[in-house]
């Protein structure tokens, strides 16, 4: 029989080995495996990620890229032609950014402006590619050389403008552009090389806001485009600004389907010329191409 200082002892050992049996951390809970988050389209998004073998970096801006615009060619004398081969990008925050077109190793970094405090409203090239304008709505508008890549001129307008457009041919003696008002009806014509005067002023060319201007320089016609959808055809300063008559095979505008954006009581959202002058196809909010003769 064992006295009452063994059976204590005994005890002690069974404690101590019960207590190594426990011994390191503690083990933890069960936690279940989290489902991994499904995009609802992961299938399309990952179908449109560049995967081609020319795909191989990309450019940025610090904000959200508003306007893309090229560069053509420009006559340097009689028959010889030669290419700018500029892109030129515009961001939300004012930044204009200049890339040259490589043709082996496709584009670089040439130059950066902080040309405008405001938004970016438009940013519009001439029909050679050599000048380049941007208007914000801070109420100015900027002017540059694109083949030097230079700012060459500030114009404070005095008004938020809506719209812009180059609307001289190369040989022109005045390099104007267009600039329509926001809110009323007119559209002030400067020379982009000389002061911010405008040298005329149309006010009742339109009877609304203008918020679509082209310049077709193959028949040194401009064809604009206010907010109610009306359609108006008209000349630069070479032609004193009139209505181009003798360019045209129609003499009414109800012969054509130049109202159809009034009948449908939108304006499209730009305009573009065929290389021949002969064309121009629109985009409106409807999402459809209309094409016209």
């Amino acid at each position: 029989m064992k006295n009452e200082e063994d059976k204590a002892g005994d005890e002690e050992v069974e404690e101590e080995l019960n207590e190594s049996e426990h011994c390191g951390p503690s083990l933890t809970d069960y936690v279940p495996h989290k489902k991994r988050k499904v995009l609802e389209f992961e299938k399309t998004y990952l179908r449109y990620v560049p995967s081609a073998e020319a795909y191989e970096k990309s450019f940025m801006h610090r904000d959200v890229i508003t306007h893309v615009a090229t560069t053509k060619y420009f006559l340097m004398f009689k028959y010889l032609f030669s290419r700018t081969d500029f892109i030129l990008t515009a961001s939300c925050d004012g930044h204009l950014k200049f890339w040259k077109k490589l043709h082996n190793e496709g584009i670089e970094f040439v130059k950066h402006f902080r040309c405008h405090l405001g938004t970016i409203i438009q940013m519009e090239v001439n029909s050679n590619g050599t000048l380049m304008c941007t208007i914000s709505d801070d109420k100015s508008m900027k002017i540059f050389d694109v083949i030097n890549f230079d700012m060459i001129n500030m114009m404070k307008l005095g008004y938020t403008p809506c719209s812009c457009a180059w609307i001289h041919n190369p040989a022109d003696s005045i390099a104007a552009v267009a600039v329509a008002e926001q809110g009323t009806s007119k559209i002030h014509v400067y020379d982009g090389r000389g002061a911010s005067t405008p040298i005329r002023t149309l006010e009742n060319l339109h009877s609304k806001e203008v918020i679509v201007m082209q310049y077709n320089s193959v028949f040194e016609t401009v064809v604009s485009v206010d907010k109610i959808g009306i359609v108006e055809y008209w000349t630069g300063p070479k032609h004193d600004f009139a209505f181009p008559e003798s360019l045209l095979q129609w003499k009414y505008k109800t012969d054509t389907d130049l109202y159809e954006f009034a009948k449908l009581k939108m304006a499209p959202l730009c305009l573009s010329f065929s290389p021949d002058g002969k064309t121009f196809v629109t985009f409106a909010a409807d999402r459809k191409l209309r094409f016209f003769k």
